[in-house]
């Protein structure tokens, strides 16, 4: 008869060597590590072909609580990858300062995507463009006159080298090499359509090589015609294009790049909107047809964009050619497949069938619809006037631009004061980018650099006066060398009557605190803020509706939501529910033409129109 004891060790051990073989399968599976690498002009994950179906979706432009559910909308239309930018601006503010924290952690909205069984194309820039304020480029940058961005410049190329450097701690873990789901990472962007500075080019690729941020598969991406200029000849190269550009698009890069893989870096299924135009529509059973054929050939393609989001706060970009100026609307809904607030569109629908008849693969099912609601706002404001809210300022013989004064957004206000006799022509060299005219806080009028006016006739003074001029800071530009140049506020002289002012009092309105604010229910005209309740009873996204406001910016419990502005096309602006709460929400917006007409309320919708459409409603 056998011991009992015995035959209990007997056990134990087995069940303790199972339990180690179990740990070291595991430990195995945890190490094991895959490749992505380019074979002629297929792709291959662990040496298997691999054609990437991607979609472009920015972190920054999602809130953090609804990241996984986009990433499951993304499985769900077919994708198996997508692509992201990161956001300089956003993750050092300041010199040296870093934010990798809540709405900026970049590397858990990487790790979601790996968890939904998605592949990540990061694009780290420096440069971005993304219709992002100064392409993704911190505005602390231009403080510094003697750099020169997007360029070889010594002083730039520390600074790039120094950002990518941190950026690498967030992101060397999340290659794919070290088990993470970076298949590629992009060197630059579009550099082409900017210069051909290919010493330039090489730098970036080697900043993101020292940093650790390098994946297995660098690349660059530009429009077919602009490869030569921009691309470097040991990477490979993808294009980026629009709807019915693909047969031409794809042929231009057979030529330029005969042996290289077939990509669609960027193929635009939408557009974004600046302020003063229309909303755009694209069609989407073209761009459908357009991504079979492009699956089809075994091309690879990523949708920019999958989902567009928002651009919350102060982020919009801008364009400009040196002469034009076009800001963008906060509103980045791009007419993607996943609309601003992340809900599938029947463009979703058309491009998940493209899909499954060429992948011949069943998407997963949509994840449950997000709730959209309306809810009670006091119709009562209070408000607090700006001429009543003004920090201290500073004194200079000259103006001084926002980066002068270490702000990077918001307004900027220049106080002279107008002797007995003063007046004339008032002219503003390099206005960037919108100006309000005041001579003792009663509105003369307005200048705008996006409809080219610079001059303004002042009345001839009787009396010792003020001129206050209100600049706001509309989205600096994002594209072309224009951006080198893009401060904010008064970047000239300016002359009154052909008098040049010697002492100037300017006061610094970034807009980032307002807990200085004292409200009053008391009526408010011209530049002012104003605050009002929401009542929530049940979260839910929601939009708050500004047709009736001029021009702005609005909070909701203190997060900035966005602008507004009376030209349209966006007359109402997105709030997800996870930043709202049960019970009372606090809206607070500026309208620096304040009235008593004010209001704002909840809808259910977006609302996009011209401003002659809005005026009609």
């Amino acid at each position: 008869m056998s011991n009992p004891m015995h035959t209990i060790l007997d056990f134990h051990r087995l069940s303790r060597a199972l339990l180690l073989v179990l740990l070291s399968s595991l430990s195995s599976a945890a190490q094991q590590t895959h490749t992505f690498s380019v074979s002629g002009h297929q792709f291959l994950l662990d040496e298997k072909p691999f054609q990437i179906i991607s979609g472009e979706m920015h972190y920054a432009r999602i809130p953090r609580a609804y990241w996984r559910d986009r990433l499951r909308k993304a499985r769900a239309m077919g994708l198996n990858t997508i692509s992201t930018y990161v956001f300089w601006n956003l993750h050092e503010p300041r010199p040296g300062v870093y934010d990798f924290s809540g709405q900026n952690d970049v590397a858990e909205f990487i790790r979601e995507a790996q968890q939904e069984g998605l592949h990540v194309i990061l694009r780290p820039g420096p440069y971005i463009c993304a219709e992002w304020d100064l392409g993704g480029y911190p505005s602390w940058l231009l403080k510094n006159r003697a750099m020169i961005l997007r360029s070889s410049d010594p002083q730039y190329i520390a600074a790039m080298q120094t950002w990518f450097t941190r950026l690498a701690k967030e992101i060397s873990p999340l290659l794919l090499r070290n088990g993470g789901p970076i298949i590629a990472v992009q060197v630059e962007n579009e550099y082409g359509s900017f210069g051909d500075d290919h010493a330039y080019m090489e730098s970036v690729k080697a900043a993101l090589i020292k940093s650790g941020i390098a994946a297995d598969v660098l690349y660059t991406a530009d429009g077919p015609e602009q490869l030569p200029k921009g691309s470097l000849p040991e990477l490979p190269a993808v294009i980026n294009f629009g709807t019915g550009e693909a047969h031409k698009s794809f042929a231009i890069l057979q030529s330029e790049r005969p042996n290289g893989p077939r990509m669609s870096g960027e193929y635009w299924a939408g557009w974004f909107d600046h302020w003063g135009e229309k909303h755009h529509v694209t069609d989407g059973k073209q761009e459908a047809a357009e991504l079979k054929w492009m699956l089809g050939q075994g091309n690879s393609v990523n949708l920019y964009m999958f989902h567009g989001g928002t651009s919350f706060g102060w982020m919009n970009g801008a364009n400009s050619n040196g002469t034009s100026y076009e800001p963008d609307t906060t509103s980045y809904d791009y007419d993607a497949p996943l609309d601003e607030r992340g809900a599938p569109r029947e463009k979703f629908f058309e491009f998940r069938d493209a899909i499954q008849q060429v992948t011949h693969t069943e998407p997963p099912s949509l994840p449950a619809p997000i709730p959209v609601a309306t809810f009670p706002v006091d119709a009562q404001l209070e408000s607090a006037s700006l001429w009543n809210s003004l920090p201290n300022p500073v004194e200079s013989s000259s103006p001084l631009t926002m980066e002068d004064l270490d702000q990077s957004y918001g307004y900027i206000l220049y106080r002279t004061q107008l002797q007995k006799g003063d007046g004339g022509e008032l002219v503003l060299n390099g206005l960037h980018d919108v100006a309000q005219i005041y001579v003792n806080q009663i509105l003369i009028g307005t200048l705008d650099r996006r409809l080219g006016t610079s001059k303004l006739a002042i009345p001839l003074q009787s009396h010792l006066a003020t001129l206050d001029i209100l600049v706001e800071n509309s989205g600096r530009v994002n594209f072309t060398s224009v951006l080198r140049t893009e401060r904010k506020g008064i970047t000239g002289s300016v002359s009154i009557g052909g008098k040049t002012p010697g002492r100037w009092l300017i006061y610094s309105l970034p807009m980032d605190h307002l807990d200085h604010l004292h409200f009053a229910p008391t009526p408010c005209s011209g530049p002012c803020f104003y605050r009002t309740l929401m009542h929530v009873h049940s979260v839910a996204d929601t939009y708050i509706d500004t047709r009736l406001l001029a021009k702005g910016e609005l909070w909701l419990n203190d997060r900035p939501l966005g602008r507004f502005w009376s030209i349209g096309p966006q007359f109402a602006l997105y709030a997800p529910g996870p930043w709202l709460h049960p019970g009372t929400n606090t809206i607070v917006f500026f309208d620096w033409a304040g009235s008593a007409a004010e209001t704002v309320r909840s809808i259910d919708h977006p609302v996009f129109a011209t401003a002659s459409q809005q005026g009609a409603q």
